[in-house]
């Protein structure tokens, strides 16, 4: 039914930059509550970011001021802006609308 799919992973170097995407099956992602988290070898899935339906926005202190979650409901998108990348943002990036989760999207910082 609800279908949540990432994109906008890739190589970074140390101190760059991605913006990833969460896009939507269905064209009714504007009214729900849309959560970013990541998870890397050996660490639990880790919460960092959220956004509501009425746009505000939540993050944890280790990314706050670097990543930014942003929604276009027309493009029935949610985004997170990654900026100022270390090695250990290194993980898979995932969206949740409760309950559904999507794929992941791999992001690597080089060493």
């Amino acid at each position: 039914q609800f279908r949540l799919v990432e994109s906008g992973g890739g190589l970074v170097q140390p101190g760059g930059s991605l913006r990833l995407s969460c896009t939507a099956s269905e064209s009714s992602l504007g009214i729900y509550e849309v959560g970013w988290y990541r998870q890397s070898p050996g660490k639990q899935r880790e919460r960092l970011a959220h956004i509501t339906s009425g746009g505000v926005t939540d993050y944890v202190s280790s990314v706050k001021g670097r990543f930014t979650i942003s929604r276009d409901n027309a493009k029935n998108t949610v985004y997170l802006q990654l900026n100022r990348l270390t090695p250990e943002d290194t993980a898979v990036y995932y969206c949740y609308v409760r309950p559904i989760w999507g794929q992941g999207t791999q992001v690597t910082v080089l060493p």
